[in-house]
């Protein structure tokens, strides 16, 4: 369709040309803050309407900013990377899996990276209320449905059910190896935040957008490309949500099968529930007591260290908002992501001035055969 056609122009050629139109923004709430109904319906609104297996995805790797922010650097550095080759690179990443898949949705992960406050603070919102978070998804979902606003598309599969009692809206890709991110200025779905700012991204502009509805899509990324022959569509994608029990599913299987980083997955055959990390989150501070007590433990546990701890950021070194952090080590070295405890108290350091937790102040805008799933895909604005 011409509509579609113009927007994938517009995305690939000029999406840095518009900016969101200026709202007085809501405060965050203050760091560590029990977030309520509201206000994670404005956090989460960014993604509500991504497809499933993406939305997990995210949801999964913004608990792990730094690495994410190394992902898109890692991008930048090497444009010439390209399908297998790209993934092939990524594999020797020290990074959790669902940031090393997130190369293959390069518009995600730099929207990702360009406000890394909100995505640190999505983050640690799943981290501390995962069931509330994903609840905020289906209420948004459903809003958008019952304003005309989200239907199943040439792109994209929307369907209802419900488990014991408890509706929910699936989205699904409609194609098995073409997923379609969909483009959307939240403000045009539900009106302008009331009680969490939105991110600081890049919207195109409303009249372009499929339907004059403010929804649209990006450009096809063919996931085959990417995999190959093993590939055997969506059911087989690393990450899924289980709407009935509020959680994530991971494929363990489709982790292991195009060696991302299965090293600390007890069995790599299979589905689990996911369950966070502490050693990829690199030293970024949780945003409560609670969550501290529950993972930095973990951290010291496998933490390993360096024989000679780098004090200072060496050449070529990552940046977490305008602070530096070391250099990723390849996952081959078998170290930790960040080059040891020591480096890792820095990474704390620099992500307390700013980057620490729910409410924390805000990044520089930056205005520019795998298994199938053996948990079922159930569940249930302002």
């Amino acid at each position: 369709m011409k509509s579609i056609a113009l927007l994938s122009v517009l995305l690939v050629g000029s999406v840095g040309l518009f900016a969101q139109d200026q709202q007085p923004a809501p405060a965050p709430p203050p760091p560590g803050q029990t977030l309520t109904p509201d206000q994670l319906n404005d956090l989460v609104a960014p993604i509500a309407l991504y497809p499933d297996p993406l939305l997990s995805q995210v949801l999964a790797a913004s608990t792990y900013p730094l690495e994410v922010v190394q992902a898109y650097q890692f991008l930048e550095k090497n444009p010439g990377l390209k399908g297998p080759d790209l993934t092939t690179a990524v594999q020797q990443q020290n990074w959790d899996p669902s940031v090393q898949a997130l190369v293959v949705f390069p518009d995600v992960l730099k929207r990702l990276n360009d406000d890394v406050s909100w995505t640190t603070n999505l983050g640690n919102a799943f981290l501390a209320q995962q069931q509330d978070v994903m609840d905020a998804v289906q209420r948004l979902r459903q809003q958008a449905q019952q304003a005309g606003k989200l239907a199943s598309t040439p792109q994209e599969n929307v369907s209802t059910g419900n488990d014991a009692g408890t509706p929910y809206i699936d989205i699904e890709p409609a194609s098995p190896d073409v997923i379609y991110v969909p483009v959307y200025d939240p403000a045009w779905i539900w009106g302008p935040p009331l009680y969490y700012p939105y991110p600081h991204w890049f919207w195109p502009p409303r009249s372009v957008i499929y339907g004059g509805i403010g929804f649209g899509f990006g450009g096809g990324i063919n996931v085959g490309f990417f995999f190959g022959g093993g590939w055997h569509g969506w059911g087989g994608w690393g990450w899924h949500p289980a709407w009935g029990t509020r959680s994530i599913v991971v494929n363990n299987t489709f982790i292991h099968q195009y060696n991302f980083n299965s090293a600390r997955i007890a069995n790599v055959h299979g589905t689990s529930v996911w369950a966070h990390d502490a050693v990829h989150r690199g030293g970024v501070p949780y945003a409560n007591a609670a969550l501290n007590d529950r993972f930095r433990g973990n951290v010291r546990q496998n933490v390993v260290h360096n024989a000679e701890p780098s004090r200072g950021t060496p050449a070529g070194g990552e940046r977490f908002g305008s602070h530096p952090v070391p250099n990723n080590v390849p996952a081959s070295q078998n170290r930790s992501a960040f080059g040891g405890q020591e480096n890792g108290r820095a990474v704390q350091t620099h992500a307390e001035h700013g980057y620490s937790s729910m409410g924390a102040a805000r990044s520089a805008p930056v205005r520019s055969a795998p298994a199938p799933r053996s948990a079922p895909s159930h569940g249930g604005r302002h």
